[in-house]
């Protein structure tokens, strides 16, 4: 997943935008600003999918898709702080604060994407609205740059005061153009497509020159000499942006300058057509089954998923039970597949059209092949490396990170020494199984998945379809809003009554209030829709908590997110029944989203989660992921959706004895991608080789059961070549150290002792959720925690530590 949440101009987004939300790197965060992204995105992990939550046999999806980057939304005027009663139906439409910056007139004021509004005009966004738009706020924010550079020129600006004109500097750009991409994301055509496509260059171009201002730089610089007595977070704010601004080429002769500026264009583009190739293969991908014999096994849910994209596709008469029946690479229809499918031909075909999209070994030419382009990338990203004086583009991307490329190698190797023994175990166990039911020969990638959810029926007397109508949406978020109201006192309500503009009929929209008063909102975009919306979970920002963007009158901006999913929508008459898998995804990305939200940072350029390193963003969201296994939490959510009926207690207890099943494996598939990801990164491509053969290098160390020859995952991992995981994909363990061992304060005061788990609550409310990049993430920790973090934890949660109870 991974998160940005812009800065200047988007985190990830652009150098220039170097407040990188989580401390990318400007150069990173400029490409990936490019890359998608219009808002800050903290997605899940990664198209990878490996490890589904807790204890699903399959290994090697669970998080789909990409990750987007983000700008900040800085002209975004913010609502006054309404009464309790009031409904958030009333923004108005409020103006940045005087002299925040120069606004030229538009050129349709009737453009949607020209609108000051809090809450974006998702329903009347036009594809034809882009270009015009962008291109006037491309050249309204040039215009504030020319008379920011002016200023600084002739002033030396106080260290708060210089970062509140550089955040409110292309605000509005970065407010529109994550309009553009937010809708790229969730509702993508052709037409949006060029359009971005015509105004990518002038974005990036811009964020550029914003990088490598001299001026601006220079203020920065005189800044830091009078910085006595400035606010820790202003502090770390100059820290920031130097190091970003250094990240961005701004030491570099103009020759260079123009060299690198080059480069980034080509890689916003490149990574651009990496993740439009992904959505097209897998729009291309179905199977269509008439035969029922060869639909056994799948449970009603899958088939009624199945029936009705046969009849979206055409085939109108079809029923869940008689078919036909249309699966697609979409999560929702995959991974059922893979997971109960007799049907051992039809696994297969699901497993290797997943593992070969966008590339030489896809069956459709739809989507191209994404390994030029992966090659490509590694080459000119070592070479942005090398002028910015790097040994390669590891180090660039760990420059502001809390880990060092070595440190995450040590990491991923002594996890790897803690599992690869149990993981053997594992795959031994699963092997004799298979065989004891009849299954003849070595096991393929496409069988482990089937055969390990017969293990956990028949063996483990756990049947995760079981509890699918204990898991409706509407009865997990009132369980999941009870414990953010149990932890941190604040009541998530959901606005009916004259809500904001959707991009959909699904979307809903909510209020974050805090002692009757709002004090965030939030858009949660739940069901997966494969025609147009990108695979995977995010948390995307809508705008951030600031006082530099407040509104006229107002005394802060509050904050608003996105939070997306992709998870089994509602079918035949009945709610969304998620799987335990859908509902670790959703509160992951919720854990994102309360980061975001209850910040109290009000100097936007580290409020939330911007400013926060990579490697401890996933903190709060891999932290909200253990709530899914807490009894009391799982009280107020699995109960039955015609019944009412709790989750039966043998149910419960399956859950948990189960969850741990495989995870050593797991684990092992997680670390693959983060070392992969460091080693391309770090050695490139050797002579003659090609990136999937470092991918399977790798594997030979970290894998039990390796890819098969024709495996090209590396051509759908969009989290690292088409968002902000560039060498960064370690952070997810990295971070889940500092998340397992963060909810071990929990257990250790008692998850039963409701006052302790409320103090707790508060405390990390008040460090890990409320403090942002406005702290050195290691303090930070250490303010909830006590002490420095234990890798212990994650462990002992995973059933690895001897001792613990494994396996």
């Amino acid at each position: 997943h991974k998160p940005l949440a812009a800065t200047k101009l988007p985190p990830l987004y652009t150098a220039r935008m170097a407040r990188c939300v989580l401390s990318l790197g400007a150069a990173t965060l400029l490409l990936a600003f490019v890359l998608l992204n219009a808002q800050a995105v903290l997605c899940l992990s990664g198209p990878e999918n490996t490890s589904s939550p807790k204890g699903s046999p399959l290994a090697f999806m669970h998080k789909p898709m990409n990750f987007l980057a983000s700008l900040p939304s800085k002209f975004l005027p913010t609502l006054r702080p309404a009464p309790a009663t009031a409904r958030v139906g009333l923004w108005n439409r409020l103006r940045a604060p005087a002299g925040a910056c120069r606004m030229s007139t538009a050129p349709d004021t009737a453009n949607p994407l020209l609108s000051d509004a809090l809450f974006p005009l998702y329903s009347s966004v036009k594809a034809s609205d882009v270009v015009p738009a962008i291109s006037h706020l491309v050249q309204e924010s040039r215009d504030n740059l020319a008379t920011l550079e002016g200023e600084v020129a002739k002033a030396t600006l106080p260290a708060a005061e210089l970062a509140g004109r550089v955040e409110a500097l292309s605000d509005r750009l970065g407010r529109s153009w994550g309009v553009v991409n937010h809708l790229k994301g969730v509702q993508d055509t052709e037409d949006l497509r060029k359009a971005v496509a015509e105004v990518q260059p002038a974005v990036v171009s811009l964020n550029m020159d914003i990088a490598q201002s001299l001026p601006i730089y220079k203020a920065w610089e005189k800044a830091a000499e009078a910085a006595e007595g400035t606010s820790e977070a202003v502090g770390l704010i100059l820290q920031n942006e130097m190091r970003d601004a250094q990240l961005a080429g701004i030491a570099l002769d103009d020759a260079k300058k123009g060299e690198f500026k080059e480069l980034q264009q080509r890689l916003a583009q490149l990574s651009t057509n990496f993740s439009n190739n992904v959505l097209d293969a897998t729009k291309a991908f179905s199977s269509r089954i008439t035969d029922k014999a060869r639909v056994a096994g799948l449970p009603e849910s899958a088939l009624a998923l199945a029936s009705a994209t046969a009849v979206r596709k055409g085939d109108k008469e079809s029923t869940p039970e008689e078919g036909p029946w249309v699966f697609t690479l979409d999560g929702p229809s995959l991974m059922p597949v893979l997971q109960y499918a007799a049907d051992r031909p039809l696994r297969e075909e699901v497993y290797r059209a997943h593992v070969t999209k966008a590339s030489d070994q896809s069956s459709s030419a739809e989507g191209g092949d994404n390994t030029g382009l992966i090659q490509e990338i590694l080459k000119l990203r070592q070479k942005k490396a090398e002028l910015l004086g790097y040994k390669n583009f590891a180090e660039v991307s760990c420059a502001s990170k809390m880990a060092t490329p070595a440190k995450a190698m040590e990491l991923m190797d002594d996890l790897r020494k803690s599992a690869y023994d149990e993981a053997v175990k594992e795959a031994e166990e699963l092997q004799a199984f298979a065989k004891e039911k009849g299954f003849e020969g070595e096991l393929m990638p496409w069988d482990e998945g089937y055969y390990a959810e017969l293990y956990r029926q028949e063996r483990l007397n756990f049947d995760e379809e079981a509890l699918r109508p204990y898991l409706a949406l509407p009865n997990v978020l009132e369980g999941m809003f009870a414990l953010a109201k149990r932890l941190f006192d604040v009541d998530v309500v959901q606005v009916t009554d004259s809500p904001p503009p959707m991009w959909n009929d699904d979307v809903r929209f909510f209020e974050v209030r805090s002692g009757g008063s709002p004090v965030a909102y939030l858009y949660l975009d739940a069901y997966a829709r494969p025609e147009e919306k990108r695979g995977g979970a995010w948390m995307a920002e809508c705008a951030a908590r600031s006082t530099a963007m407040a509104p006229e009158g107002g005394a802060v901006r509050l904050p608003v997110a996105h939070m997306v999913c992709n998870q089994s929508p509602p079918v035949g008459g009945k709610p969304s029944l998620m799987t335990v898998r859908e509902v670790v995804t959703l509160f992951h990305e919720f854990g994102h989203a309360l980061q975001h939200m209850l910040t109290r940072q009000d100097q936007g350029l580290v409020s939330g989660v911007r400013g926060i390193p990579w490697d401890a963003v996933e903190l709060p969201s891999q932290w909200a992921e253990n709530w899914c296994y807490d009894r009391r939490t799982m009280s107020g959510i699995a109960r039955h959706h015609e019944t009412g009926e709790p989750i039966p207690e043998d149910l419960w207890n399956k859950l948990n004895a189960a969850k741990n099943y495989r995870a050593a494996s797991r684990l092992l598939r997680q670390l693959q991608f983060g070392v992969a990801d460091l080693t391309l990164h770090m050695e490139g491509i050797p002579e003659g080789s090609s990136p999937h053969d470092t991918y399977k290098k790798v594997a030979k160390e970290y894998l039990v059961s390796q890819p098969m020859e024709f495996d090209r995952f590396l051509c759908g991992f969009g989290h690292i070549f088409a968002g902000g995981y560039a060498a960064g994909y370690f952070s997810y363990k990295w971070a889940e150290v500092l998340s397992a061992d963060a909810f071990s304060a929990f257990e250790e005061v008692g998850l039963d002792n409701e006052d302790k788990v409320r103090e707790t609550g508060a405390r990390f409310r008040d460090t890990v959720l409320a403090l942002g990049g406005g702290r050195d993430a290691s303090k930070v920790f250490e303010d909830f925690r006590g002490r420095p973090p234990s890798p212990e934890a994650l462990l002992r949660h995973e059933g690895l530590l001897v001792g613990a109870g494994g396996k």
